[in-house]
């Protein structure tokens, strides 16, 4: 069984839905949204699993890391 949608690719799974996995199993980025940073890390959240998206991810420049 694939874990990443990556492996699913790899393998021909097309209909793959990866496992729910809570936001408060992974971690948040305050990277800003189109910086080569923000970038790696949803790459890796990709590769290992993870769901692209976190809700408490930075969204806009203004939000400061206190938000």
């Amino acid at each position: 069984m694939p874990r990443s949608v990556l492996e699913a690719i790899q393998l021909g799974v097309w209909d793959f839905e990866p496992r729910y996995i809570a936001s408060s199993e992974f971690e948040p980025t305050d990277a800003l949204p189109g910086t080569e940073r923000k970038v790696t890390i949803l790459a890796e959240r990709v590769r290992t699993g993870l769901p692209l998206w976190h809700p408490a991810d930075r969204h806009h420049y203004a939000e400061s890391d206190e938000d």
